[in-house]
């Protein structure tokens, strides 16, 4: 678990301590020993389990490739987390991603656990055939510890619903007759996966900074009005109420062209995005980028966005070619941060200048920035929170494989909006209404949640 993550919960634990009405139960020296119990827990991974892919390529060499499967708790359920496929990737990392699952799917009510893993590769520089093989490889040496009712991977930056597909059709070879549905989300519809999936993430990063903005703001102004004389992020939200609004996108996978698009058609808020980045570029236009057209060029470019006039001519796109940093510091009203951790950190952080983050990504912004924009009235949507549609529909599509019973793509959009609404509705009263930043509170609902479980489960003893 990384520093920032450890000394959240911490702080949650702490707060929680102090709270004589949260497990009463629990007295004096029973009480500290308890919390005690619960910060070991809750900072350390269950099972770290690490293994060399051995691979014979298709060039005729063979290597061995680092993979990772981290299982940090499963107190409120199997294991769950996506496997990453990135050439950053390391077991610190994995583990704190792991530990970031289990806080989220405590926030959002869903019955997992977390896990997380992860193969130190560059996916683009293998062929299809030499992936196929990882894959294959990766469920082959990891086959005890996953399975619909202990662990359940699903995709995760570098891998998508071809690799969960490849996974789950080793993991029916290597256990015939056994259930296997449900050993894998984010598979293909025709392979049993979840329409809507793809999109899950994307659509819920943002519609929770909508649905802050426009849905319970609406309901709840006259609370705001009120709460912003001490609240400093009530202020920020009433700033932007009613106002045209610029956003930037930082990444435009699977996360960042959803958002994007969302709110390219929304018709809830004036906004207009402005600027949208992958690894290669960022692309500005003050009138707003034509974003459909972006994500059609991008799917016929292996993902990427125009880098050149030629390109832009190509795309039928007006914008300006910039280095592609520039998107973190741009004079917008929002920025969506959808690439990888830790974008926004102590060097850079007093270059932001938009009123409300939003982490589409796991971890892009520091425990430093977090403070530093924080204590400036910045509203962080946490990752935790925003970014959860992944693992929401992950869910829905493993209880469909139970069910043999499938939704449809406006039904599933319907349930994950109803979910996160849930969760929303819980945290936003108590942000605008106390002085923590929104990650705290986040943070506290989670720890609350799992403390609860474990201790009614004797795991404390």
């Amino acid at each position: 678990m990384s520093n920032q993550t450890r000394q959240i919960v911490q702080d949650s634990l702490n707060a929680l301590l102090e709270d004589t009405a949260f497990l009463p139960e629990l007295q004096g020296d029973a009480r500290e020993q308890a919390f005690t119990s619960l910060g070991s827990i809750l900072s350390t991974p269950n099972h770290v389990h690490k293994s060399f892919l051995r691979i014979a390529l298709e060039n005729g060499s063979v290597v061995r490739i680092p993979a990772f499967r981290v299982q940090h708790n499963n107190a409120l359920g199997p294991y769950k987390g996506g496997i990453r496929f990135h050439e950053s990737v390391n077991e610190e990392e994995v583990i704190n991603l792991a530990s970031l699952m289990t806080l989220k799917n405590a926030l959002h009510d869903v019955p997992y656990g977390g896990g997380k893993g992860g193969i130190i590769l560059d996916p683009r520089t293998y062929s299809v055939k030499d992936l196929h093989l990882i894959c294959k490889k990766y469920v082959q040496y990891f086959s005890d510890i996953i399975g619909p009712d202990k662990d359940i991977p699903a995709p995760d930056v570098g891998s998508g619903e071809r690799e969960m597909d490849w996974m789950m059709a080793e993991y029916k070879s290597i256990r015939p007759g056994q259930p296997y549905k449900g050993s894998f989300t984010g598979k293909s519809v025709v392979n049993g996966g979840s329409l809507g999936r793809r999109e899950a993430t994307g659509k819920g990063v943002y519609f929770t900074f909508r649905y802050m903005l426009h849905d319970f703001m609406k309901d709840q102004r006259k609370f705001l009005a009120g709460a912003s004389n001490d609240n400093t992020f009530a202020r920020t939200a009433l700033k932007y109420e009613g106002r045209p609004l610029k956003l930037a996108v930082q990444g435009f996978g699977n996360v960042g062209s959803v958002a994007a698009h969302e709110a390219y058609q929304c018709q809830y808020l004036e906004n207009k995005v402005v600027a949208v980045s992958d690894r290669n570029v960022t692309l500005f236009n003050s009138d707003g980028l034509d974003i459909p057209a972006l994500v059609r060029f991008s799917s016929l470019h292996k993902g990427d966005l125009p880098t050149t006039d030629e390109q832009l001519q190509e795309a039928g796109v007006k914008a300006e070619i910039q280095d592609r940093s520039k998107v973190l510091y741009l004079d917008v009203d929002v920025l969506i941060l959808a690439a990888l951790e830790d974008q926004i950190h102590l060097d850079n952080m007093d270059k932001i200048k938009a009123g409300i983050i939003v982490e589409g990504a796991n971890a892009p912004v520091t425990s430093e920035a977090d403070q530093y924009l924080s204590d400036k009235g910045v509203i962080i949507v946490p990752d935790i929170l925003a970014n959860a549609g992944g693992v929401i529909v992950s869910y829905f599509e493993w209880m469909q494989g139970r069910e043999t019973q499938f939704y449809t793509e406006a039904e599933v959009y319907e349930l994950l909006y109803k979910q996160m609404k849930t969760t929303m509705d819980t945290i936003l009263p108590a942000f605008f209404g106390d002085p923590f930043p929104l990650r705290q509170n986040c943070y506290i609902h989670s720890v609350m949640k799992l403390s609860t479980v474990l201790f009614r489960q004797g795991k404390l003893y």
